[in-house]
């Protein structure tokens, strides 16, 4: 199966990150309101909207970041309650369509939990996913911000966006993607990716992350699923 799935993903061209964002502002944002959202015409359009105006720099870079353009103490003194954040994101959508919070409320969750532990920007964020007991610490308190999910997709995908390579988020495009193969499972499908980047790191010219493999995935998907 991993030898299958990995010619498979060696045919699109897997790639490094050639954009991210300059703000873990944004990362959150951007992980909370991506889940059942569709990305190009509602998550990106709303992280513009909501810190474009308090952003001291462009939100998207190349490189890794030298500076957090809009760090966390920055969007609470802006947005310090869900109506604050609701009015400028313009958009009521929640965690869950059945006994879920909106969005808006999950990304305030995510923020307190982060700023109690120290977590204020993009340096601070790479700081604890290299120090594994405030990591537990904060995952313990993000598990616990309601629309979390059985798989912590949403988790995952904002370590991913903070910069962490070695993640999957094994979203509905993902699954869209492997469903052919027979993989449907999200914790099927993490492991699996995780292995096949390890296969191509093996039996390739150059190493490939997992965080490659997903969004080589991810970005197939959404084409397919707009052509």
């Amino acid at each position: 199966m991993v030898a299958n799935v990995a010619e498979r993903v060696a045919a699109l061209r897997p790639r490094p990150r050639e954009q991210r964002w300059a703000s873990l502002s944004a990362c959150v944002l951007d992980a909370v309101w991506s889940i059942g959202a569709r990305y190009d015409g509602v998550v990106a359009p709303l992280v513009r909207r909501v810190l474009e105006d308090g952003a001291t720099g462009s939100l998207v870079t190349s490189d890794v970041p030298q500076e957090d353009v809009y760090p966390l103490d920055r969007f609470m003194d802006r947005f310090p309650d869900e109506e604050a954040l609701l009015a400028v994101a313009r958009n009521r959508q929640r965690t869950s369509t059945r006994s879920g919070i909106t969005k808006a409320q999950a990304v305030l969750g995510y923020i307190r939990v982060l700023l109690e532990h120290g977590v204020c920007d993009l340096a601070d964020a790479n700081r604890a996913l290299g120090t594994a007991p405030l990591l537990a610490s904060i995952e313990n308190g993000m598990r616990r911000v309601r629309g979390e999910g059985r798989y912590g997709i949403r988790r995952g995908y904002f370590w991913m966006l903070c910069g962490d390579d070695g993640r999957i988020k094994p979203d509905r495009m993902v699954l869209r993607w492997l469903a052919p193969l027979g993989v449907r499972d999200p914790e099927v499908a993490q492991q699996l990716l995780i292995d096949v980047a390890a296969f191509l790191s093996q039996n390739g010219a150059s190493p490939v992350t997992p965080w490659e493999v997903d969004h080589a995935i991810w970005s197939a998907a959404r084409a397919g699923a707009t052509s």
